[in-house]
């Protein structure tokens, strides 16, 4: 016998299935209904209603007094609100929530200053409906061209752009092309449902693995007939209204049928069709069939507590909108998609994707079943954790934010707490600068029967400087070179990070000039590189060079001077006892007192001060000891010894 498989997303969308439901349910309480506008498009549903004693109205005039007005799906306007107010009759109001999430931004946009633009066809009532929540500060456009018709002609700067819920998918796009790029004073909100598409994809996909498709629906209902035309693509395919026309179908050599439906075909037609393929419609053909029953037979029940799947079919700033292919409509308030606060919507989940979730309330009476993520991520979070506490492992997240008394992160789903204490940072040190970061940590506490845990940055840091203080021992050597980063200074020296373990550059180390505090030459943050002078394993310390030998001065002066050379040098400090003059940066000579002039001189400062250019002449040199001997008088005593030859030579001529 053929396997036959009905699509998941034939028939009613849920927005639909949520008016028809709405309306059946006031019917068997005694209400009197009346609909503004079929319900439905669809003559059988429509006529059974209307047996069971509900009226069809086309305007609130019409209302008998105490009677409900049921609002259809498409939604309508304010002043049709105001009316029925007006006339005092109770509302049913069976707007499905996607439109009324358009209706509330119209309103509030329009509120707020801004022109609406409205994708759509204006003779739609659901278009007419959201017209009526604007104030007559519109537009309506089919396509792009007459979009871009609008800017041509019009110079409206706050514009806030919407659409139909039916809208085309690939028209949408072509418009969002029109729209000026990057204008601040431009929003655009995406309000197309979802469930058309996803109806045609879910057909797609059964089509492709049947040998036969039955497409039920209207022979002029536009969406039906896309189905069709989309499973002929892939196999043979018939398009019927009802049960009646499966007598003339070939339905033979069809291992594998497929059966979907338009979104205007009721439930109990799809089930007629299925049942009499299964050749048991003889059994139940006297069987009067119950409309309400049949279409929510096909729809699964939501309990409280229960798990179960959606697909995220809308998103916005306070909740997430679902299709759970049941009755209700599926929300997940902002509050219960996650733990963390700073996360929006938007940030956490997108439009097409499916979740799992756990049901916290169910309300036949306006069809909504309230959701949470969080309460499934927080079951999974929980789990990970606690295991993470008890096998030490290391988790990393972002830093939430700063609480009394420490920070927050969060781990799938679980809040972390992390005292100032466990951050690894100074003690009253401001813990803002961790907000947003990335950490790693440990769990140190994590109660079960709590939502929370408690964790430590600072053991974390810990192990992995034990970590990496062995990995150093296991190479270090003394004239290794290393690159690090300078953590701190001190009065006495430089300490570098060598990775996890520091080192000290000791005050003479980091210059050969003299230097009264390491910040002359290096700062925070600096990376230098440096060699190891000295190790003493058994009390972590280490001894860093980073003077070079080839940046000596002295080698520098070795190499180029020598005694008897006469050079310029500069006084750059006075004692009692004579000078002393800088040669090169870095080298200085002294120059005694008895050395400063060809006279004796009682006063240094009376011949030379700091900051002085003077002519000297190298008498000694001690390289050991790092001495130099200069003397300006031996300067001066052979100036006048040139000058005595060259007054003998004018003498001779």
């Amino acid at each position: 016998m053929a396997s036959i498989t009905v699509s998941r997303s034939a028939g009613f969308c849920f927005g639909v299935n949520r008016a028809v439901q709405m309306v059946y349910k006031a019917l068997d309480e005694g209400k009197p209904v009346a609909t503004l506008g079929p319900i439905i498009h669809n003559t059988d549903v429509v006529n059974d209603m209307v047996a069971r004693g509900a009226r069809i109205i086309q305007d609130v005039s019409e209302l008998c007094p105490g009677e409900y007005v049921v609002i259809r799906s498409h939604g309508v306007g304010r002043k049709v609100y105001e009316e029925i107010a007006a006339r005092g009759n109770p509302v049913i109001d069976a707007t499905c929530p996607f439109v009324a999430r358009i209706h509330k931004i119209a309103a509030e946009k329009t509120k707020e200053g801004y022109f609406i633009l409205i994708a759509g066809d204006e003779n739609h009532p659901e278009v007419q409906g959201i017209v009526g929540h604007c104030d007559e500060n519109y537009f309506v456009f089919r396509d792009e061209f007459v979009l871009k018709a609008f800017f041509e002609k019009n110079t409206e700067k706050k514009l806030a752009i919407i659409s139909q819920t039916t809208y085309n998918n690939i028209i949408w796009g072509e418009c969002l092309k029109v729209l000026p790029e990057d204008d601040p004073e431009i929003v655009v909100f995406d309000t197309i449902c979802t469930a058309t598409e996803q109806r045609q994809t879910d057909t797609a996909e059964l089509a492709a693995a049947s040998d036969l498709m039955i497409v039920i629906g209207g022979r002029h209902s536009s969406n039906t007939v896309k189905l069709s035309d989309i499973c002929s693509g892939y196999c043979r395919t018939y398009h019927i209204e009802n049960v009646d026309e499966l007598d003339t179908l070939d339905l033979s050599n069809a291992e594998k049928i497929g059966i979907t439906a338009g979104a205007s075909t009721p439930a109990h037609i799809i089930k007629e069709v299925v049942t009499a393929m299964e050749e048991i419609l003889k059994e139940n053909s006297e069987e009067e069939i119950d409309f309400a029953q049949a279409i929510d037979e096909t729809f699964k029940k939501l309990h409280t507590g229960a798990r179960v799947k959606g697909t995220v079919m809308a998103v916005n700033n306070s909740e997430v909108i679902v299709d759970l292919g049941a009755k209700q409509t599926g929300t997940v308030p902002a509050s219960e998609l996650s733990n963390d606060p700073s996360k929006k919507p938007a940030d956490l989940v997108s439009v097409g994707d499916e979740l799992e979730l756990i049901v916290i309330k169910v309300s036949d009476q306006d069809g909504m079943a309230t959701l949470s993520k969080k309460r499934v991520d927080e079951q999974a979070g929980l789990e990970t954790v606690t295991a993470a506490k008890e096998n030490g492992t290391v988790l990393e997240a972002a830093v939430s934010g700063v609480v009394k008394g420490g920070v927050n992160v969060f781990y799938e789903g679980v809040r972390v707490f992390i005292p100032a204490s466990q951050t690894g940072l100074p003690r009253d040190a401001a813990l803002d600068g961790l907000k947003g970061k990335t950490v790693k940590f440990i769990v140190i506490e994590a109660p079960e029967r709590r939502k929370s845990a408690v964790g430590s940055i600072k053991a974390v840091v810990r192990k992995e400087k034990e970590a990496a203080k062995a990995k150093f021992w296991e190479t270090a050597e003394i004239g290794k070179e290393y690159e690090g980063e300078v953590k701190s200074l001190t009065s006495y020296g430089a300490f570098v990070d060598l990775g996890g373990i520091d080192g000290m550059v000791h005050i003479s180390e980091l210059s050969w000039n003299r230097i009264k505090h390491p910040n002359q030459v290096v700062s925070v943050g600096d990376v230098l590189k440096v060699y190891i002078k000295d190790l003493d394993k058994e009390n972590d310390r280490i001894s860093l060079g980073y003077k070079k030998a080839e940046d000596n001065p002295w080698e520098k002066f070795k190499a180029n001077y020598e005694i008897g050379d006469v050079v310029d040098a500069k006084i750059v400090s006075i004692t009692s006892f004579g000078a002393f003059a800088q040669i090169i940066e870095g080298v200085d000579g002294l120059i005694h007192i008895s050395q400063l002039a060809d006279r004796r001189v009682e006063n240094v400062r009376d011949v030379v001060s700091v900051g002085d250019e003077v002519r000297v002449k190298i008498t000694n040199i001690d390289m050991d000891s790092k001495r130099i001997s200069l003397s300006i008088r031996e300067v001066l005593d052979e100036a006048d010894y040139d000058d005595d030859e060259d007054d003998e030579y004018e003498d001779e001529e």
